[in-house]
């Protein structure tokens, strides 16, 4: 599975973004999948992830409450919807599917907050 995520820029503390994170291949909907962020001078960790059914979301404590993550197997696509963003989220951002322990990763994106 190849992934391509987009919907990064700059904006202020407080606003909003949605990243998009599109997959190429017939078998996306068997694949967990997942959003992880790597500021600079930082390691990447994780920020959200959601189960291959949709079902089941998982979210980084810092992330809770303000961002949420979905998925729409039809348009093979993943999403990730960010609110009341702050500074601290500043950072590239991955997308990641995973299925029986391989994992893949998009590009990345990358999200810039002012204060």
């Amino acid at each position: 599975v190849q992934l391509q995520a987009s919907g990064g820029g700059l904006v202020q503390a407080g606003g909003s973004l949605r990243l998009s994170c599109a997959a190429s291949g017939r078998t996306f909907s068997t694949y967990a999948t997942g959003w992880f962020r790597q500021a600079p001078g930082k390691e990447r960790e994780f920020v959200a992830a959601i189960s291959w059914s949709g079902g089941s979301t998982y979210y980084a404590d810092s992330v809770k409450g303000r961002f949420t993550i979905s998925r729409d197997n039809a348009r093979k696509t993943v999403y990730l919807q960010m609110n009341s963003l702050k500074p601290e989220d500043t950072a590239v951002y991955y997308c990641n599917a995973e299925r029986n322990g391989n994992n893949y990763w998009g590009q990345g994106t990358l999200v810039t907050v002012s204060s």
